[in-house]
């Protein structure tokens, strides 16, 4: 039993063109659909942006440890973590020292 599409197309596009739809509304339409609009619940945009942040939250923690980690390994030469951490914080500190010291001798020669 097998039939021919075009033909069963034909068929329901010739059915769906002889019935001609009403232009009369069902009794109380807008007054149902009002209802069912005023039945929802509103929408909170803090929690839309709460649920946002906390999905958020976890690709966060994966990119601070995977650079984490990275930081820990390219950092690390053998003499120590820690050693080599307090020269980078000394020289971050004293750099600012020796530009002003700098600076003090440059004004001076004026």
């Amino acid at each position: 039993m097998e039939m021919d599409l075009t033909k069963l197309q034909r068929k329901l596009i010739a059915a769906a063109r002889a019935d001609v739809p009403s232009d009369r509304v069902p009794y109380a339409f807008e007054k149902r659909i009002m209802a069912q609009l005023k039945a929802l619940p509103p929408v909170d945009g803090w929690a839309l942006w709460g649920g946002a942040l906390w999905r958020a939250a976890v690709p966060c923690v994966a990119v601070m440890l995977t650079l984490g980690v990275w930081a820990l390994v390219v950092s690390w030469d053998g003499a120590g973590l820690a050693e080599n951490g307090a020269m980078d914080l000394e020289g971050t500190l004293l750099a600012n020292v020796e530009h002003v010291e700098q600076l003090d001798r440059m004004v001076g020669t004026w």
